[in-house]
């Protein structure tokens, strides 16, 4: 290159600062995004650990876990509780959950009469498969008198985009709707429903329903969407420099 190829290289490389800026730009929120995902992934792993820990520790009352006030994401959710009252086995109801294994089938969730109150909970028993639906076919299950359930607590739950409506006339549910519940099942009463939901960790006598419903379903992807967002700040790094080395040589 000569001297009167000077003025064409310094063109050139201003050329390339409205590029390199927006870069700078663009580069700068794809490894915002990556940390913020790092941050998540760190955060999704503290509330796992929380849950898992939650689940083996001694049961606590679930009216005072339920009224208490929680400085935690999770509030109440998956804590190990226990509750007395009596079930009232005629307003069982249905949630549609088919099992990998067992096929279709449902979630018998059973209002509980609190005792010594007019409070109700809802405990999910657990699942019984398409045939044993009707509670008549295991009899050993509908069991009488006051009982202790022990399970974990969960909240309300919310219907999804795509979730079906619940069919209170068919008693056929596929999301956690206390006030539905409720409303279906004591509608005119004096008795107080109460905002949460048990799963119990036993199976009912005999078997069915079979106890421990608790699916925890909160997926950790955040690694992959991180090295996503830096993969993405390396290809545009890449890309620029390819861009600008092309620019420059042509100035050569």
């Amino acid at each position: 290159m000569n001297a009167t190829d000077a003025p064409s290289v310094r063109a050139r490389v201003r050329s390339l600062v409205p590029a390199a800026a927006m870069t700078l730009v663009a580069l700068a929120i794809l490894l915002g995004l990556g940390f913020w995902q790092l941050e998540r992934k760190a955060w999704k792993e503290t509330l796992l650990a929380t849950i898992a820990a939650r689940a083996t520790e001694p049961p606590v009352d679930l009216l005072n876990a339920y009224s208490a006030t929680h400085d935690n994401d999770l509030g109440f959710e998956y804590m190990r509780a226990k509750i007395r009252g009596r079930y009232a086995h005629d307003k069982e109801r249905y949630f549609y959950a088919p099992d990998a294994k067992l096929g279709p089938g449902y979630h018998v969730y059973t209002p509980l009469e609190v005792a010594g109150t007019k409070a109700v909970v809802f405990i999910n028993r657990g699942f019984v498969p398409e045939d044993l639906k009707d509670p008549a076919k295991r009899p050993q299950g509908q069991v009488d008198g006051e009982v202790e359930v022990i399970g974990l607590m969960r909240g309300p739950g919310h219907k999804g985009t795509f979730t079906p409506d619940n069919d209170t006339k068919a008693n056929l549910w596929f999301w956690r709707d206390y006030a539905g519940l409720f409303a279906s099942a004591y509608s005119g009463t004096d008795r107080t429903p109460i905002a949460a939901f048990l799963d119990a960790e036993d199976a009912a006598p005999g078997g069915w329903p079979m106890g421990r419903a608790t699916l925890v379903d909160l997926p950790n992807r955040h690694l992959e969407y991180a090295l996503t967002w830096f993969g993405l700040a390396g290809t545009l790094i890449a890309v620029f420099a390819a861009f600008a080395w092309t620019r420059l040589r042509a100035a050569a």
